[in-house]
């Protein structure tokens, strides 16, 4: 399948909403009154990861992608950089779109965005999919911990622009993707990178949120290929600990599954969301 991932499709509007400090750029599409699906990126990529997506649900449902602050084209990153924050940047979005309730769909740290949003205001969350991230309500051992706060002073030390290039080739197996990997880290500077970093590496502890749980329909997929962190490892044990979950392997995929097999994972997602609007 051959995806141009340099470029916005067209059939989407773009907007922007100033909030604290950063211009967030977002985009909308597809038939308006029609239910409302968000995609969210992982961290350093931008709106463009989803232009797979995009164009096949937008034929049925009204979908809105974006930049989270510091990413892509919402920059300056603004006043700080949390994942509580950008959930509330993501509700400030569906405020000003009118939006009541969407199906969330986050990759990596979109996926813990998602995850903070329907901490905070679950009646905003019809449904959620997940791809190539952790839950937060699940505790960490301190050995994980560990690794993944290590990642931090490692990277201030790395060369950034060797740093920029070993992400973007470890993110996907298919040469295009890398390159659009390459293309979207490139635009943050090396200060913003880490306070972004920073903040995935805070999203997971020892102690997690006993009891919280995902009570809405969930995907959880990951790619088969995923070797970020303990993705792989995790994703059983959390699919399990979900009341209504559905959990997938995306075969052929790495970290960005739904870029590296785009057909799997657009089947699964438009079934899902079928599932959700008969329920």
């Amino acid at each position: 399948m051959s995806i141009n991932w340099l470029g916005t499709p067209t059939i989407l509007e773009s907007h922007v909403l100033d909030r604290r400090g950063c211009p967030l750029h977002y985009w909308t599409g597809g038939p308006a009154g029609q239910p409302v699906v968000v995609f969210m990126h992982g961290a350093t990529m931008d709106h463009r990861m989803f232009n797979a997506q995009i164009p096949v649900a937008a034929e049925t449902y009204r979908v809105l992608v974006w930049d989270a602050r510091g990413q892509g084209r919402s920059q300056p990153i603004g006043e700080g950089f949390t994942l509580q924050g950008c959930a509330e940047d993501l509700m400030s979005v569906l405020d000003r779109e009118a939006v009541e309730s969407a199906v969330l769909v986050g990759q990596s740290l979109g996926g813990y965005i998602a995850q903070y949003a329907y901490l905070a205001q679950p009646e905003r969350v019809r449904a959620m999919v997940v791809i190539g991230s952790t839950c937060i309500a699940l505790p960490y051992t301190r050995a994980e911990i560990w690794t993944l706060k290590a990642t931090m002073p490692m990277f201030n030390l790395w060369p950034y622009g060797h740093l920029r290039g070993t992400i973007a080739k470890n993110t996907a197996l298919r040469p295009d993707v890398q390159a659009y990997a390459q293309a979207a880290v490139d635009q943050i500077d090396r200060r913003d990178f880490l306070t972004i970093w920073k903040a995935v590496s805070m999203a997971v502890d020892e102690q997690g949120i006993p009891g919280h749980h995902i009570a809405t329909p969930f995907l959880l997929t990951h790619g088969d290929q995923d070797k970020t962190g303990s993705i792989r490892k995790q994703a059983p044990t959390w699919a399990a600990y979900e009341p209504d979950c559905r959990y997938h392997v995306i075969p052929d995929a790495g970290h960005n599954a739904n870029q590296d097999n785009p057909a799997a994972f657009n089947a699964l997602l438009m079934s899902f969301l079928s599932e959700v609007e008969r329920a």
